[in-house]
């Protein structure tokens, strides 16, 4: 009956009038991956709008992700959705400050240093979360964390614990994240860290999963591209946890990058942008 009414929802909403698509984002820009069909913004949100859960994955460092992220906030807000959103970008600790800025400006009492009142973490850049951040909080659904606390993640890195799961736990995912870490890291990470890395990395997933499933529904998670990725992340460990419903998929994906059925349900191109040289400073700071 839910998926009837959302359907129903989509149908009824679907002559509304979106929000303008950012500058320089194409209408052809969407792809579902399972058809090879092009899509229009519209349609992808009538996709999106019969899933339990949507997962959203990003390039951390492009304003043109941000950007369509903002504009998919704004149009699902249109639809009544989403039920919950979820970022990476903040831990559990955070959660307090997030529920309690929200409630002021539920009030019209917006804090002066948006970032300092939540306790944003540097190693995101506000310049580039700022407004969606700020127009979730607007809301009247939650905005939620969904990383590991930095005493988690220590604990994680030294004990390394075990963690169940049969397809988040296979061979080929184990293999094929390890790959990821040498070459997000550069190849310069020593041996001896890769597997703490590794637990890091899992259990970061794990979270993502679980948290999703005990959000209120529809949920909506921004997070990078690995962790949504059906063939390695989150949505292995969501049927690891039996998860029922629906998973969606959309990673957003600079042209020219490669992005396949496998990891992905759709794919929203965006401009490239100029090579950036993120392992210059690890070579400068290697011995």
């Amino acid at each position: 009956m839910r998926f009837v009414l959302l359907a129903l929802l989509g149908l009824l909403t679907g002559c509304q009038h979106l929000p303008p698509l950012p500058p320089g984002q194409a209408e052809g820009g969407i792809v579902d991956l399972r058809t090879g069909a092009r899509l229009t913004p519209q349609q992808l949100l009538g996709e999106l709008a019969t899933a339990d859960r949507v997962l959203v994955g990003e390039r951390h460092d492009n304003p043109d992700h941000h950007a369509l992220q903002l504009w998919l906030l704004e149009a699902q807000a249109q639809r009544g959705q989403p039920g919950s959103l979820l970022l990476e970008m903040l831990n559990p600790d955070q959660q307090p400050k997030v529920d309690q800025v929200r409630a002021r400006m539920a009030g019209a009492d917006r804090p002066d240093d948006l970032a300092e009142a939540l306790a944003w973490q540097p190693g995101w850049d506000w310049a580039l979360y700022g407004e969606l951040v700020e127009y979730a909080l607007g809301q009247p659904w939650p905005l939620l964390a969904a990383n590991l606390d930095r005493g988690e993640i220590l604990d994680i890195y030294r004990r390394q614990p075990p963690l169940a799961g049969e397809r988040s736990g296979a061979s080929e995912v184990l293999a094929a994240l390890d790959a990821q870490i040498r070459t997000s890291h550069c190849g310069m990470l020593p041996e001896s860290q890769l597997p703490a890395m590794l637990a890091v990395q899992r259990q970061r997933d794990r979270r993502m999963a679980e948290r999703l499933l005990a959000a209120p529904q529809p949920t909506l998670l921004f997070a990078g591209t690995f962790h949504v990725r059906r063939d390695l992340g989150v949505p292995l460990h969501l049927e690891d946890l039996g998860a029922q419903g629906t998973t969606r998929v959309l990673i957003l994906a600079e042209e020219g990058v490669e992005v396949s059925d496998r990891q992905a349900d759709y794919v929203w191109w965006t401009p490239a942008r100029p090579e950036k040289d993120h392992c210059a400073e690890w070579r400068e700071r290697r011995p």
